[in-house]
């Protein structure tokens, strides 16, 4: 019989999305994983294959984590255009507050992995995709009340929604206060 696990899988995987998150993926050492998630070396490929493995896991972890907080905001009740301001200035806000000046493990990880490991490409891919089919359909709610302009291709906005998402992000790793991201919001959403 074998020896029972020492540690929570899902506890490890969030702990190793933190340290991802934080260094990301190349910069982050099996050493760090094992202080982190306070298991052997051993332990640590035993449960996960490979720093790659866990890493995707992790990827994954932030991606249900952060879609489900995202779609939370969009679908709250108010006008679709006061909702959008809303979860922007949100995003922004978090960055800025984020003592690690981590920005979005998404992001990072494209700007990272994006153009030489295809696999952490999809991930990035289908993140985003979730995120530009939600900007979508509220642009498209809005169209429906008249608060947004129907004559615009909502597809198309739901792709700069995305874009300003992207920026803001990466905007939040060196922002030294609210003000540009802020005039981004502005300028975005006046644009609708």
């Amino acid at each position: 019989m074998g020896r029972p696990k020492q540690f929570d899988p899902d506890v490890a995987v969030e702990r190793a999305m933190e340290v991802f998150w934080s260094k990301g993926y190349a910069a982050t050492t099996p050493q760090d994983l094992v202080d982190a998630l306070g298991i052997g070396k051993g332990s640590l490929y035993n449960a996960f294959g490979s720093k790659r493995e866990l890493f995707e896991r992790a990827l994954c972890r932030y991606r249900d984590g952060q879609a489900v907080a995202l779609v939370e905001l969009l679908e709250a009740g108010g006008p679709v255009k006061e909702r959008l301001r809303r979860t922007l200035h949100l995003l922004a806000e978090m960055d800025l507050a984020d003592p690690g000046h981590r920005g979005c493990m998404a992001v990072n990880t494209a700007a990272e992995l994006g153009a030489e490991d295809e696999r952490a490409a999809e991930l990035v891919r289908r993140m985003f995709d979730r995120t530009e089919g939600a900007f979508r359909a509220l642009v498209e709610e809005g169209q429906r009340t008249g608060e947004i302009n129907a004559g615009r291709d909502a597809r198309s906005l739901g792709s700069l929604l995305l874009n300003t998402v992207i920026g803001l992000r990466l905007m939040g790793r060196v922002a030294d206060g609210p003000d540009r991201p802020a005039r981004v919001i502005d300028a975005v959403l006046d644009g609708l």
